[in-house]
Parts: structure tokens; C-alpha cells; sequence
């Protein structure tokens, strides 16, 4: 299968998913590392891809989503960002009601 279309059926099939260095118990920058402490905040559990073991999705992911860096945020097939952008909404309020609402409209 084509790198394009395997990030797009990732993407389309977790309905919380995020592109990240490392894994959510070892994460391999401080910006996954903070981003994941904020999705994990929100109680919901969420899909990863750690592109550090994926080079094919590290190397093709930004141009799939027009978006040059890591970690990435995707929510119901819908790009949110990165540590700044998840870490703001965090802070908001927003990022916890976006998760638990794809969550719910989602059951395992």
C-alpha cells in the first residue's frame, strides 16, 4: 500500500490519533511529551504512531497534512496541531471537550 494512503487510513480510522516521537509512556522530545500529558489529562484513550519507527510516515506525514512538524494532533480526520495549539486548547478547556466528544461518538 501506498505511504499516502496509509496515513490517510490512519487518519480516518482513530478517531483521536497522534503522530508523535517516541510512545506516550517513553516520549523522545519534550514537545510529544507535552502534548501527550495533555491528551492523557482529557482521560480518553487515543491511537498513536511513533514516526521515529516509521520513517516512511515521518518523511511523507507533512505533506500529507501541509503541517512541517511533530507531534500532530488529528481528531476525527481533522488536523488540530501541534504542542502549542493542544497545549492552548488544554489550557482552555477546548482540548477536553473536543476529546471527550470523539470519544463518545466513537465507542471501542
Amino acid at each position: 500500500m501506498d505511504i499516502m494512503e496509509t496515513i490517510k487510513e490512519q487518519v480516518e480510522n482513530n478517531p483521536i490519533l497522534l503522530y508523535m516521537k517516541g510512545s506516550p509512556n517513553q516520549p523522545q522530545c519534550g514537545f510529544s511529551a507535552r502534548t501527550v500529558q495533555a491528551l492523557m489529562a482529557c482521560g480518553e484513550r487515543f491511537a498513536y504512531v511513533d514516526v521515529l519507527s516509521n520513517p516512511d510516515v515521518r518523511a511523507n506525514l507533512p505533506k500529507y497534512a501541509n503541517w512541517p512538524t511533530f507531534p500532530q494532533l488529528w481528531v476525527n480526520g481533522e488536523l488540530i496541531g501541534g504542542c502549542d495549539i493542544v497545549t492552548e486548547m488544554a489550557e482552555s478547556g477546548e482540548l477536553e471537550t473536543l476529546i471527550k466528544e470523539a470519544a463518545a461518538a466513537n465507542p471501542a
